[in-house]
């Protein structure tokens, strides 16, 4: 059953990325094979945790989906394009830096997802007032979301997983990952101009046009853009104080876009057009395909095998798990990678000398598999989504024009978080 479940997701995978064939065809096909041999069960693919669909993943894309689609009808995002074009004055390079300080800070309070899906028709909106090729815009948008959301607690999934098993606090998280955060977006900033060479070319009397734009005239529905505006900001209330709450993220969604379902009485074809139905099956296919790697034992040997070659060194342990994290959480996902290794983090912080700091152990596993979902196009879910956004509105993104930009940006992330870890933990402490 090991060696099945390796090779149904190494066939799915290379036709994911050789794009042979649709993704989700794909990965439904390599679900379908490894159900139908009994490689997992109904009851692992649908019900469990460990190994099977993580529904508040998928729920909480629909709820926010279908926000968008309600919020879509207000004009605001054709508002925000206009204002953000005439505040960089028409140059293409300023518009990505504003979207991408945007997109990294929204990320960190909201989650990468959420920022994706409100940011995505905003700079598809700008590049087409523009007339310039808005795919290097998404690519640095989601990168950003991906660096932005290492920030805090909440930004990602995989430090929700982390913080649950380690009892780290939100402010922990401030604490300790705000601060590399901050210069990696920097860093990230910087390269921009020499990573997406080519793309910044505008036609003036295109900037012209834009600098004569009222932004103020794109609002189709003030009334209907009140009630977004209080709708959202209690989604968000929801999403920053789930622990408090106690309601996860996936239900406050779902609670929001019912209330603006109820509230807005659009006709059904105008929100659920914005529902990208066929990300929501990618991912139920990768989660199951991934459950079946779970349940055979494939990813906790290779985890255990990574932190077994430590031989108890804090130092060595942490620059290994930094750099195995940003690896595996690149091909196979952070989030099952996360909660399949935060585990045998914990042992191994436990069975460390109390003079040896162990929460680098935990630092190294977060910024490894929260910078590691840059690698490819698969690596995160803001990626994945981000894709399904850019197909639909006419603009594909292959997988290998993603995964070329995501290898050079993981590569510098980590480089940079490296010598954090050891000045922070092992120099300074």
């Amino acid at each position: 059953m090991t060696v099945l479940a390796i090779g149904v997701f190494v066939v799915s995978y290379i036709f994911i990325a050789t794009e042979r064939i649709p993704k989700t065809h794909a990965a439904l096909g390599g679900a379908a094979i490894v159900l139908a041999l009994g490689v997992v069960h109904s009851e692992d693919a649908f019900y469990s945790r460990e190994t099977g669909v993580d529904w508040d993943v998928v729920f909480l894309l629909f709820g926010m989906m279908i926000i968008v689609g309600v919020l879509r009808q207000t004009g605001v995002f054709e508002y925000t394009a206009v204002w953000a074009a005439k505040r960089a004055k028409g140059s293409a390079l300023r518009i990505m830096i504003l979207l991408v300080l945007i997109t990294a800070v929204a990320s960190a309070f909201l989650d990468n997802v959420t920022t994706v899906l409100l940011i995505a028709p905003v700079t598809l909106l700008v590049c087409e007032r523009l007339e310039i090729n808005p795919v290097p815009f998404l690519i640095a948008e989601v990168l950003a979301s991906n660096i932005g959301g290492a920030a805090t607690l909440i930004g990602d999934p995989p430090n929700i997983i982390i913080g649950s098993r380690a009892g780290l606090s939100f402010n922990d998280f401030l604490v300790h990952m705000t601060p590399i955060v901050i210069i990696e977006i920097a860093v990230f900033t910087l390269i921009l101009p020499r990573l997406f060479r080519g793309s910044f070319e505008v036609d003036p009397a295109r900037v012209a046009d834009v600098m004569a734009l009222d932004e103020r005239e794109a609002i189709r529905d003030s009334g209907l853009l009140i009630k977004c505006g209080l709708v959202l900001a209690a989604v968000f209330t929801g999403f920053v104080g789930h622990s408090i709450f106690h309601v996860e993220p996936s239900v406050v969604a779902l609670l929001g876009a019912g209330v603006l379902i109820l509230v807005s009485r659009l006709p059904q074809r105008d929100y659920m057009a914005a529902v990208e139905w066929e990300t929501l099956l990618f991912f139920a296919g990768l989660f199951i395909m991934i459950g079946a790697l779970v349940k055979t034992g494939v990813i906790e040997r290779l985890a255990s095998a990574a932190t077994d070659a430590t031989g108890g060194n804090a130092l060595v342990a942490t620059m290994l798990i930094l750099g195995v994290s940003a690896v595996l959480s690149g091909v196979i996902d952070n989030i099952p990678y996360v909660a399949t290794m935060s585990p045998l983090v914990a042992d191994l912080v436990a069975g460390m000398d109390h003079s040896t700091p162990g929460h680098p152990l935990w630092w190294s596993l977060a910024l490894g598999s929260d910078f590691g979902g840059n690698l490819t196009a698969v690596g995160a879910s803001a990626n994945v989504v981000m894709l399904g956004i850019a197909r639909r509105a006419d603009y594909p993104i292959s997988f290998w024009e993603f995964t070329r930009k995501g290898v050079v940006v993981t590569a510098i992330t980590v480089a940079v978080a490296a010598p954090y870890l050891w000045l922070r933990y092992f120099v300074l402490a």
